[in-house]
Protein backbone atom coordinates (compact mmCIF):
# COMPACT_ATOMS: atom_id res chain seq x y z
CA UNK A 1 0.00 0.00 0.00
CA UNK A 2 1.45 3.39 -1.01
CA UNK A 3 1.72 6.01 1.69
CA UNK A 4 -0.51 8.97 1.02
CA UNK A 5 0.74 12.41 2.06
CA UNK A 6 -2.13 12.60 4.57
CA UNK A 7 -1.06 9.34 6.25
CA UNK A 8 2.60 10.41 6.38
CA UNK A 9 1.59 13.72 7.92
CA UNK A 10 -0.76 12.02 10.41
CA UNK A 11 1.94 9.60 11.56
CA UNK A 12 4.37 12.47 12.05
CA UNK A 13 1.78 14.48 13.96
CA UNK A 14 0.87 11.44 16.06
CA UNK A 15 4.49 10.73 17.02
CA UNK A 16 5.25 14.42 17.57
CA UNK A 17 2.27 14.80 19.87
CA UNK A 18 3.33 11.76 21.90
CA UNK A 19 6.83 13.19 22.32
CA UNK A 20 5.34 16.47 23.52
CA UNK A 21 3.15 14.57 25.98
CA UNK A 22 5.99 12.54 27.49
CA UNK A 23 6.35 14.95 30.47
CA UNK A 24 2.62 14.53 31.09
CA UNK A 25 3.12 10.76 31.44
CA UNK A 26 5.21 11.40 34.55
CA UNK A 27 2.34 13.27 36.18
CA UNK A 28 -0.03 10.52 35.05
CA UNK A 29 2.12 7.85 36.72
CA UNK A 30 2.30 9.95 39.88
CA UNK A 31 -1.47 10.46 39.91
CA UNK A 32 -2.06 6.72 39.42
CA UNK A 33 0.53 6.01 42.08
CA UNK A 34 -1.48 7.97 44.64
CA UNK A 35 -4.23 5.37 44.17
CA UNK A 36 -2.10 2.29 43.40
CA UNK A 37 1.39 2.50 44.88
CA UNK A 38 2.81 0.06 42.35
CA UNK A 39 2.56 2.78 39.71
CA UNK A 40 5.45 4.53 41.49
CA UNK A 41 7.69 1.58 40.65
CA UNK A 42 9.54 0.45 37.50
CA UNK A 43 9.16 3.73 35.62
CA UNK A 44 12.10 2.91 33.39
CA UNK A 45 10.14 0.10 31.73
CA UNK A 46 7.44 2.58 30.70
CA UNK A 47 10.12 4.31 28.59
CA UNK A 48 11.93 1.10 27.52
CA UNK A 49 14.96 1.82 29.70
CA UNK A 50 16.43 -1.49 30.84
CA UNK A 51 19.56 -2.19 32.90
CA UNK A 52 20.22 -5.54 31.24
CA UNK A 53 22.18 -6.17 28.08
CA UNK A 54 20.18 -7.39 25.05
CA UNK A 55 19.02 -10.97 25.44
CA UNK A 56 18.32 -13.82 23.10
CA UNK A 57 15.25 -13.56 20.85
CA UNK A 58 11.82 -14.00 22.36
CA UNK A 59 8.22 -14.79 21.62
CA UNK A 60 6.50 -11.61 22.71
CA UNK A 61 2.95 -11.55 24.06
CA UNK A 62 1.15 -8.39 25.13
CA UNK A 63 -1.86 -8.50 27.45
CA UNK A 64 -3.11 -5.26 29.01
CA UNK A 65 -4.27 -6.46 32.41
CA UNK A 66 -5.60 -9.40 34.42
CA UNK A 67 -8.44 -10.34 32.07
CA UNK A 68 -6.23 -10.43 29.00
CA UNK A 69 -3.49 -12.34 30.84
CA UNK A 70 -6.03 -14.95 31.91
CA UNK A 71 -7.37 -15.20 28.35
CA UNK A 72 -3.85 -15.67 26.99
CA UNK A 73 -2.86 -18.28 29.56
CA UNK A 74 -4.16 -21.33 27.63
CA UNK A 75 -2.16 -20.30 24.55
CA UNK A 76 1.00 -19.61 26.52
CA UNK A 77 0.72 -22.84 28.48
CA UNK A 78 0.06 -24.92 25.38
CA UNK A 79 2.98 -23.38 23.48
CA UNK A 80 5.33 -23.72 26.43
CA UNK A 81 4.43 -27.41 26.62
CA UNK A 82 4.94 -27.92 22.88
CA UNK A 83 8.01 -25.71 22.54
CA UNK A 84 10.00 -25.55 25.80
CA UNK A 85 12.89 -24.04 23.82
CA UNK A 86 11.02 -20.76 23.26
CA UNK A 87 11.88 -17.82 25.47
CA UNK A 88 8.97 -15.54 26.37
CA UNK A 89 8.56 -11.88 27.21
CA UNK A 90 5.10 -10.88 28.36
CA UNK A 91 4.14 -7.23 28.61
CA UNK A 92 1.25 -5.67 30.48
CA UNK A 93 0.19 -2.10 31.23
CA UNK A 94 -1.26 -2.44 34.74
CA UNK A 95 0.41 -3.61 37.97
CA UNK A 96 -2.42 -6.12 38.50
CA UNK A 97 -1.63 -7.62 35.10
CA UNK A 98 2.03 -7.77 36.11
CA UNK A 99 1.14 -9.54 39.35
CA UNK A 100 -0.99 -12.04 37.46
CA UNK A 101 1.87 -12.84 35.07
CA UNK A 102 4.15 -13.56 38.02
CA UNK A 103 1.47 -15.65 39.74
CA UNK A 104 0.98 -17.82 36.64
CA UNK A 105 4.56 -18.23 35.41
CA UNK A 106 6.95 -16.76 37.96
CA UNK A 107 10.46 -16.37 36.57
CA UNK A 108 9.80 -18.84 33.75
CA UNK A 109 9.01 -15.84 31.51
CA UNK A 110 10.45 -12.34 31.29
CA UNK A 111 8.00 -9.60 32.12
CA UNK A 112 8.10 -5.80 31.67
CA UNK A 113 5.54 -3.06 31.20
CA UNK A 114 4.75 -2.11 27.62
CA UNK A 115 6.52 1.17 26.81
CA UNK A 116 4.75 4.26 25.56
CA UNK A 117 4.10 4.29 21.81
CA UNK A 118 6.79 6.83 20.88
CA UNK A 119 9.29 5.74 18.21
CA UNK A 120 12.34 5.87 20.50
CA UNK A 121 10.73 3.75 23.22
CA UNK A 122 9.42 1.27 20.66
CA UNK A 123 12.86 0.92 19.05
CA UNK A 124 14.57 0.30 22.43
CA UNK A 125 11.98 -2.30 23.42
CA UNK A 126 12.28 -4.24 20.17
CA UNK A 127 16.07 -4.03 20.24
CA UNK A 128 16.16 -5.30 23.84
CA UNK A 129 13.94 -8.36 23.39
CA UNK A 130 14.36 -9.05 19.66
CA UNK A 131 10.94 -10.70 19.30
CA UNK A 132 10.64 -13.15 16.45
CA UNK A 133 6.85 -13.14 16.65
CA UNK A 134 4.39 -10.78 18.37
CA UNK A 135 1.10 -11.97 19.88
CA UNK A 136 -1.16 -9.08 20.92
CA UNK A 137 -4.36 -9.69 22.86
CA UNK A 138 -7.72 -8.18 21.97
CA UNK A 139 -7.66 -4.48 20.97
CA UNK A 140 -4.18 -3.05 21.49
CA UNK A 141 -3.60 -1.07 18.29
CA UNK A 142 -0.52 1.08 18.86
CA UNK A 143 0.57 2.43 15.45
CA UNK A 144 4.28 2.99 16.12
CA UNK A 145 4.58 -0.44 17.71
CA UNK A 146 2.99 -2.08 14.69
CA UNK A 147 5.12 -0.08 12.25
CA UNK A 148 8.22 -0.94 14.28
CA UNK A 149 7.45 -4.64 13.98
CA UNK A 150 6.91 -4.26 10.24
CA UNK A 151 10.28 -2.54 9.83
CA UNK A 152 11.98 -5.43 11.64
CA UNK A 153 9.95 -8.07 9.77
CA UNK A 154 8.34 -9.33 12.97
CA UNK A 155 5.04 -11.11 12.23
CA UNK A 156 2.22 -9.71 14.38
CA UNK A 157 -0.93 -11.62 15.31
CA UNK A 158 -3.83 -9.96 17.10
CA UNK A 159 -5.39 -12.79 19.08
CA UNK A 160 -8.82 -12.98 20.64
CA UNK A 161 -9.41 -9.71 18.83
CA UNK A 162 -12.50 -7.77 19.76
CA UNK A 163 -13.77 -4.41 18.60
CA UNK A 164 -17.04 -3.00 19.86
CA UNK A 165 -19.12 -0.56 17.85
CA UNK A 166 -18.16 2.11 20.39
CA UNK A 167 -14.43 1.42 19.96
CA UNK A 168 -14.82 1.47 16.18
CA UNK A 169 -16.31 4.97 16.40
CA UNK A 170 -13.51 6.02 18.75
CA UNK A 171 -10.83 5.17 16.20
CA UNK A 172 -12.34 7.41 13.50
CA UNK A 173 -10.10 10.40 14.26
CA UNK A 174 -7.00 8.33 13.50
CA UNK A 175 -8.60 6.08 10.92
CA UNK A 176 -6.06 6.72 8.08
CA UNK A 177 -3.18 5.93 10.46
CA UNK A 178 -4.91 2.94 12.07
CA UNK A 179 -5.82 1.56 8.65
CA UNK A 180 -2.18 1.73 7.56
CA UNK A 181 -1.00 0.15 10.82
CA UNK A 182 -3.56 -2.66 10.60
CA UNK A 183 -2.36 -3.59 7.12
CA UNK A 184 1.06 -4.42 8.63
CA UNK A 185 -0.49 -7.12 10.84
CA UNK A 186 -0.04 -10.72 9.71
CA UNK A 187 -3.46 -11.85 10.93
CA UNK A 188 -6.38 -10.80 13.13
CA UNK A 189 -7.95 -13.78 14.93
CA UNK A 190 -11.29 -12.28 15.92
CA UNK A 191 -13.55 -13.52 18.69
CA UNK A 192 -16.69 -13.39 16.55
CA UNK A 193 -17.98 -12.62 13.09
CA UNK A 194 -19.14 -9.20 14.31
CA UNK A 195 -15.65 -8.42 15.61
CA UNK A 196 -14.11 -9.60 12.33
CA UNK A 197 -16.47 -7.37 10.33
CA UNK A 198 -15.58 -4.33 12.46
CA UNK A 199 -11.85 -4.91 12.02
CA UNK A 200 -12.38 -4.91 8.27
CA UNK A 201 -14.37 -1.67 8.61
CA UNK A 202 -11.47 -0.24 10.60
CA UNK A 203 -9.07 -0.99 7.77
CA UNK A 204 -7.87 -4.59 7.89
CA UNK A 205 -7.94 -6.48 4.59
CA UNK A 206 -10.66 -9.17 4.53
CA UNK A 207 -8.05 -11.87 3.90
CA UNK A 208 -6.24 -10.78 7.08
CA UNK A 209 -9.18 -11.51 9.36
CA UNK A 210 -11.15 -14.55 10.51
CA UNK A 211 -13.34 -15.39 13.49
CA UNK A 212 -11.51 -18.16 15.36
CA UNK A 213 -13.51 -18.07 18.58
CA UNK A 214 -13.04 -16.67 22.04
CA UNK A 215 -10.11 -17.84 24.15
CA UNK A 216 -12.13 -17.20 27.30
CA UNK A 217 -14.04 -20.41 26.57
CA UNK A 218 -10.76 -22.32 26.90
CA UNK A 219 -9.84 -20.95 30.30
CA UNK A 220 -8.91 -23.69 32.75
CA UNK A 221 -11.28 -23.69 35.71
CA UNK A 222 -9.81 -24.41 39.15
CA UNK A 223 -10.83 -27.52 41.06
CA UNK A 224 -14.40 -26.62 41.93
CA UNK A 225 -15.12 -29.33 44.48
CA UNK A 226 -11.94 -28.61 46.44
CA UNK A 227 -12.97 -24.98 46.87
CA UNK A 228 -16.54 -25.90 47.79
CA UNK A 229 -15.30 -28.36 50.41
CA UNK A 230 -12.91 -25.83 51.96
CA UNK A 231 -15.66 -23.18 52.00
CA UNK A 232 -18.15 -25.59 53.60
CA UNK A 233 -15.79 -26.11 56.53
CA UNK A 234 -16.45 -22.48 57.50
CA UNK A 235 -19.90 -21.73 56.06
CA UNK A 236 -22.79 -24.17 56.63
CA UNK A 237 -23.94 -25.63 53.29
CA UNK A 238 -27.51 -24.48 53.91
CA UNK A 239 -26.59 -20.81 54.23
CA UNK A 240 -27.58 -18.72 51.16
CA UNK A 241 -24.62 -17.09 49.42
CA UNK A 242 -24.30 -14.66 46.52
CA UNK A 243 -21.24 -13.02 44.99
CA UNK A 244 -20.68 -9.54 43.55
CA UNK A 245 -17.70 -9.80 41.24
CA UNK A 246 -15.52 -7.26 39.42
CA UNK A 247 -17.46 -4.29 40.75
CA UNK A 248 -16.34 -0.70 40.22
CA UNK A 249 -16.40 2.27 42.57
CA UNK A 250 -19.62 3.67 41.13
CA UNK A 251 -21.41 0.35 41.65
CA UNK A 252 -20.55 -0.12 45.32
CA UNK A 253 -23.56 1.73 46.70
CA UNK A 254 -25.80 -0.38 44.47
CA UNK A 255 -24.24 -3.63 45.73
CA UNK A 256 -24.77 -2.58 49.35
CA UNK A 257 -28.40 -1.67 48.69
CA UNK A 258 -29.02 -4.94 46.83
CA UNK A 259 -27.54 -6.89 49.74
CA UNK A 260 -29.63 -4.93 52.24
CA UNK A 261 -32.85 -5.66 50.37
CA UNK A 262 -32.00 -9.31 49.75
CA UNK A 263 -31.25 -9.96 53.43
CA UNK A 264 -34.77 -8.84 54.31
CA UNK A 265 -36.05 -11.69 52.16
CA UNK A 266 -33.26 -14.24 52.75
CA UNK A 267 -32.18 -14.22 56.41
CA UNK A 268 -28.53 -15.03 56.95
CA UNK A 269 -27.61 -14.26 53.34
CA UNK A 270 -23.83 -13.92 52.90
CA UNK A 271 -22.28 -11.63 50.30
CA UNK A 272 -18.90 -12.51 48.81
CA UNK A 273 -17.55 -9.27 47.36
CA UNK A 274 -14.67 -9.11 44.89
CA UNK A 275 -13.92 -5.52 43.78
CA UNK A 276 -12.36 -5.19 40.34
CA UNK A 277 -9.36 -3.09 41.38
CA UNK A 278 -7.03 -3.81 44.32
CA UNK A 279 -7.03 -0.15 45.38
CA UNK A 280 -10.71 -0.60 46.27
CA UNK A 281 -10.18 -3.62 48.56
CA UNK A 282 -9.62 -1.71 51.80
CA UNK A 283 -12.06 1.03 50.85
CA UNK A 284 -14.85 -1.47 50.19
CA UNK A 285 -14.24 -3.19 53.52
CA UNK A 286 -14.29 0.19 55.27
CA UNK A 287 -17.47 1.20 53.45
CA UNK A 288 -19.21 -2.01 54.52
CA UNK A 289 -18.18 -1.45 58.16
CA UNK A 290 -19.50 2.11 58.02
CA UNK A 291 -22.87 0.69 56.96
CA UNK A 292 -22.94 -1.46 60.09
CA UNK A 293 -22.27 -4.85 58.54
CA UNK A 294 -20.09 -7.56 60.09
CA UNK A 295 -17.12 -7.84 57.72
CA UNK A 296 -14.36 -10.39 57.21
CA UNK A 297 -11.66 -10.35 54.54
CA UNK A 298 -9.63 -12.97 52.75
CA UNK A 299 -6.30 -11.58 53.91
CA UNK A 300 -7.29 -11.11 57.58
CA UNK A 301 -9.72 -13.91 58.48
CA UNK A 302 -9.17 -16.13 55.40
CA UNK A 303 -12.78 -17.39 55.51
CA UNK A 304 -16.17 -15.99 56.57
CA UNK A 305 -16.89 -16.26 60.30
CA UNK A 306 -20.18 -17.38 61.79
CA UNK A 307 -21.43 -13.79 62.10
CA UNK A 308 -19.95 -12.50 58.83
CA UNK A 309 -22.48 -10.70 56.64
CA UNK A 310 -20.06 -9.49 53.96
CA UNK A 311 -16.81 -11.26 53.04
CA UNK A 312 -14.41 -9.13 50.97
CA UNK A 313 -12.05 -11.14 48.76
CA UNK A 314 -9.07 -8.78 48.83
CA UNK A 315 -6.68 -10.99 46.88
CA UNK A 316 -5.93 -11.53 43.21
CA UNK A 317 -6.40 -14.74 41.23
CA UNK A 318 -9.08 -16.32 43.46
CA UNK A 319 -12.26 -15.01 41.90
CA UNK A 320 -13.13 -18.17 39.97
CA UNK A 321 -12.78 -20.32 43.06
CA UNK A 322 -15.17 -18.11 45.00
CA UNK A 323 -17.70 -18.19 42.16
CA UNK A 324 -18.09 -21.89 42.98
CA UNK A 325 -19.04 -21.03 46.57
CA UNK A 326 -22.07 -18.92 45.61
CA UNK A 327 -25.50 -19.90 44.29
CA UNK A 328 -25.84 -16.77 42.18
CA UNK A 329 -23.42 -14.15 40.87
CA UNK A 330 -23.63 -10.53 39.84
CA UNK A 331 -20.84 -9.50 37.43
CA UNK A 332 -19.99 -5.82 37.65
CA UNK A 333 -18.78 -3.20 35.23
CA UNK A 334 -22.31 -3.47 33.90
CA UNK A 335 -24.41 -1.05 35.95
CA UNK A 336 -22.20 1.73 34.57
CA UNK A 337 -21.19 2.23 30.90
CA UNK A 338 -17.93 0.35 31.46
CA UNK A 339 -18.80 -2.55 29.19
CA UNK A 340 -19.00 -5.52 31.52
CA UNK A 341 -16.53 -8.21 32.52
CA UNK A 342 -15.98 -11.91 31.84
CA UNK A 343 -19.32 -13.71 32.12
CA UNK A 344 -17.90 -17.10 31.24
CA UNK A 345 -16.00 -17.46 34.51
CA UNK A 346 -19.11 -17.92 36.70
CA UNK A 347 -20.65 -20.11 34.00
CA UNK A 348 -17.57 -22.36 34.02
CA UNK A 349 -17.80 -22.60 37.82
CA UNK A 350 -21.48 -23.65 37.74
CA UNK A 351 -22.90 -20.40 39.10
CA UNK A 352 -26.08 -18.78 37.79
CA UNK A 353 -25.26 -15.29 36.57
CA UNK A 354 -26.96 -11.90 36.58
CA UNK A 355 -25.50 -8.73 35.08
CA UNK A 356 -26.42 -5.15 34.34
CA UNK A 357 -27.24 -3.70 30.91
CA UNK A 358 -23.87 -2.21 29.87
CA UNK A 359 -22.20 -5.11 28.06
CA UNK A 360 -20.63 -3.61 24.94
CA UNK A 361 -17.27 -5.27 25.64
CA UNK A 362 -18.95 -8.67 25.92
CA UNK A 363 -21.83 -8.27 23.50
CA UNK A 364 -21.27 -11.60 21.71
CA UNK A 365 -20.77 -13.66 24.87
CA UNK A 366 -23.72 -12.04 26.63
CA UNK A 367 -25.93 -12.64 23.59
CA UNK A 368 -24.97 -16.31 23.37
CA UNK A 369 -25.40 -16.85 27.10
CA UNK A 370 -28.77 -15.14 27.15
CA UNK A 371 -30.02 -17.15 24.17
CA UNK A 372 -28.82 -20.35 25.84
CA UNK A 373 -30.66 -19.49 29.05
CA UNK A 374 -27.43 -19.06 31.02
CA UNK A 375 -27.67 -15.33 31.78
CA UNK A 376 -30.17 -12.83 33.13
CA UNK A 377 -29.73 -9.11 32.40
CA UNK A 378 -31.21 -6.44 34.64
CA UNK A 379 -31.80 -2.97 33.21
CA UNK A 380 -30.97 -1.23 36.49
CA UNK A 381 -30.11 -1.86 40.13
CA UNK A 382 -33.70 -2.65 41.11
CA UNK A 383 -34.11 -5.23 38.34
CA UNK A 384 -30.75 -6.85 39.13
CA UNK A 385 -31.95 -7.19 42.73
CA UNK A 386 -35.25 -8.74 41.59
CA UNK A 387 -33.46 -11.27 39.38
CA UNK A 388 -31.06 -12.27 42.15
CA UNK A 389 -34.00 -12.64 44.54
CA UNK A 390 -35.87 -14.84 42.05
CA UNK A 391 -32.87 -17.13 41.60
CA UNK A 392 -32.25 -17.44 45.33
CA UNK A 393 -35.88 -18.53 45.69
CA UNK A 394 -35.95 -20.94 42.74
CA UNK A 395 -33.25 -23.58 42.89
CA UNK A 396 -34.65 -25.44 39.88
CA UNK A 397 -34.35 -22.35 37.69
CA UNK A 398 -30.90 -21.72 39.11
CA UNK A 399 -29.78 -25.25 38.24
CA UNK A 400 -31.17 -24.97 34.72
CA UNK A 401 -29.07 -21.83 34.18
CA UNK A 402 -26.02 -23.58 35.61
CA UNK A 403 -26.37 -26.49 33.18
CA UNK A 404 -26.94 -24.15 30.25
CA UNK A 405 -23.78 -22.27 31.16
CA UNK A 406 -21.69 -25.39 31.52
CA UNK A 407 -22.92 -26.68 28.15
CA UNK A 408 -22.20 -23.35 26.48
CA UNK A 409 -18.65 -23.22 27.82
CA UNK A 410 -17.97 -26.82 26.80
CA UNK A 411 -19.32 -26.28 23.28
CA UNK A 412 -17.39 -23.03 22.83
CA UNK A 413 -13.93 -24.48 23.39
CA UNK A 414 -11.43 -24.85 20.56
CA UNK A 415 -10.02 -21.36 19.97
CA UNK A 416 -6.65 -22.36 21.43
CA UNK A 417 -6.15 -25.17 18.93
CA UNK A 418 -7.17 -22.95 16.02
CA UNK A 419 -4.80 -20.20 17.12
CA UNK A 420 -1.89 -22.61 17.63
CA UNK A 421 -2.41 -23.91 14.09
CA UNK A 422 -2.56 -20.33 12.80
CA UNK A 423 0.73 -19.14 14.31
CA UNK A 424 2.71 -22.38 13.99
CA UNK A 425 4.22 -21.56 10.55
CA UNK A 426 5.70 -18.29 11.86
CA UNK A 427 7.21 -19.59 15.10
CA UNK A 428 11.00 -19.60 15.23
CA UNK A 429 12.61 -22.98 14.44
CA UNK A 430 13.26 -25.27 17.42
CA UNK A 431 16.43 -24.61 19.38
CA UNK A 432 18.35 -26.97 21.66
CA UNK A 433 17.60 -26.49 25.38
CA UNK A 434 19.77 -23.88 27.07
CA UNK A 435 19.50 -21.47 30.00
CA UNK A 436 16.35 -20.31 31.77
CA UNK A 437 13.00 -20.75 30.03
Amino acid sequence: MRKSPAEVLLRGLYSGLLYLLLPVTVYHLMWRGLRVREYFQRWGERYALYPQAPRQPHVWLHAVSVGEVNAAAPVVNALRAQRPDLRWVITTITPTGSERVRALWGDAVDHVYLPYDVPGCVARFLRQFQPQIALILETELWPNLLFGCQQRQIPVYILNARLSARSLRGYRLLSPLIRRALRTVTFVAAQSEDDARRFVQLGAAPEQVAALGNLKFDIKAPARQDMIQAFAEHVPPGRPVWIAASTHEGEEAAVLEIHRQLRHKHPGLLLLWVPRHPERFEKVAALVREQGWAVATRTAQRWPLADTEVFVVDTLGELMGFFACASVAFVGGSLQPIGGHNLLEPAAMATATVTGPHLHNFSEISRRMREAGALLIGEDRQQVEQLLDALLRDQARCQAMVQAGLDLVANGRGAVDRILALIAPRLPPPQPPSGRR
